[in-house]
């Protein structure tokens, strides 16, 4: 398995009449982007704005963040969405737009989409300042029910993040990432003398804007699954979870997975990466009892010496967490999760809502409690109001001078579990 990566570096984002990209300069007309998107009929409207870095802009409340990307020859760079037929992720040609995203807003289905500002101390809490933003505000048809009006948000996105992206198509400037994945038996003797590792790659599956889907499909209808790296940076797995802003897996971050990254980085080197195990985090004891053990059962499969698992979400998805960890030291596999805490606003309160004593390598992405004041924005991209629904903020979180106070639990990013993240935490 082969995969190119072509990464065409944007600089800006213009509204225009013609789509092209000049200079590192994304030009895009907001027209064709809305017809683009208003063929589905269950939107009643869609218009398209712009956030820069280092502006006074405020996004909220942000459904999903997506990548641009595209396929260059042949096959769907988000496989499984919408066509019948479907070819393998993590082969051939894709072409990525970086330093820019497409991001979601609008009328939000729950309470639990979250802030991104483009300046101010929230630069200081996530990625998602540092980057450009093509922001699409949609707005639902009234009939809409509240499952279709997720699915309604969550396919434009991707269908506009991929149209953006085949403008790369033609750049002649581009950094290329060329990324090798051999089968496991050829893996298994390569690089006899290093540990081999496998990633816990723990998703959401856990029902309205609690899910993930892999290749198309509701997480909640498969078990846990081996995957190989190149699937996920090649968009078989997208983001339908929203259930803590600040920990969840945007489209953006399993695109870029920092776990990933780190461990194909020192691949050859510190490691031998055998693959990864994508588990998804159900809602039931004896679904996670179950899931606990075909991880562990495909874990050892790959040969695994030890073991990074990645969390997402919070409360109950820490069971899962833990006695997958529990279960593979009981099989002598060192294993090393990555958790948020939820102290409280203190500092004070119990971190982790589950814990066994075998979970004695930790990896931690602070305190989402953890309040913060963000300054008043000149403007705000979206609805204010849906920031009383985040989670992390309250019908308090509005201050009459227009800052607005909120934990990080409600800042996109703000504590992500798969490494992209400025938050930790160390032991003294």
């Amino acid at each position: 398995m082969n995969l190119e990566l072509r990464k065409v570096q944007i600089k800006d984002i213009v509204f225009d009449t013609e789509d092209k990209i000049v200079d590192g300069v994304l030009h895009v007309d907001p027209k064709k982007l809305e017809e683009l998107v208003l063929e589905d009929s269950k939107v009643k409207s869609v218009s398209f704005d712009i956030a820069r870095p280092g502006e006074s802009v405020r996004i909220v409340p942000v459904k999903d963040v997506i990548e641009p990307r595209a396929k260059l020859e042949g096959g769907e760079v988000f496989p499984g969405l919408f066509r019948e037929d479907m070819q393998e992720a993590g082969e051939g040609i894709t072409y990525c737009l970086k330093g820019m995203a497409v991001t979601s807003t609008g009328p939000i289905v729950g309470f639990q989409e979250g802030v991104i500002d483009m300046s101010g101390p929230c630069v200081d809490y996530t990625i998602y300042s540092s980057i450009l933003h093509l922001c699409m505000i949609i707005e639902k048809q009234d009939y809409v029910d509240p499952h279709d009006h997720e699915e309604v948000v969550r396919l434009a996105g991707i269908k506009v993040a991929e149209a953006v992206g085949k403008l790369g198509f033609e750049c002649e400037e581009y950094e290329s990432e060329n990324i090798e994945w051999k089968p496991i038996g050829e893996k298994y003797q390569e690089f006899p003398d290093l540990p081999k590792v496998v990633y816990v790659y723990n998703c959401m599956a856990q029902g309205l804007l609690h899910d993930t889907y892999f290749y198309g499909r509701d997480a909640k209808v498969i078990v846990p699954t081996m995957i190989t790296p190149n699937e996920v940076m090649d968009g078989a797995i997208i983001s339908g979870n929203c259930v803590s802003p600040g920990s969840k897996t945007t489209t953006y971050m399993h695109q870029n997975n920092a776990v990933i990254r780190e461990l194909l980085k020192i691949h050859g080197t510190e490691i031998n990466f055998m693959g990864i195990v994508l588990n998804p985090l159900m809602t039931t004891l004896k679904e996670k009892f179950r899931d606990r053990m075909l991880t562990v059962r495909e874990v050892k499969m790959l040969g695994a010496d030890g073991v990074i698992i990645s969390q997402e979400g919070f409360g109950n998805p820490t069971t899962d967490l833990m006695i997958v960890c529990q279960e593979l030291e009981h099989n002598g596999i060192k294993t090393v999760i990555i958790t948020n805490e939820d102290a409280g606003v203190d500092g004070m309160s119990e971190s982790l809502p589950d814990s066994v004593q075998e979970a004695n390598a930790i990896v931690s992405t602070g305190n989402s409690n953890a309040t913060v004041m963000l300054p008043a924005m000149e403007k705000t991209i979206g609805i204010l109001k849906e920031v009383e629904r985040v989670c992390g903020g309250n019908v308090t979180s509005i201050q009459e001078d227009g800052r607005l106070l909120l934990e990080i639990h409600g800042i996109m990013g703000g504590h992500n579990l798969q490494g992209n993240t400025k938050l930790g935490a160390v032991t003294y």
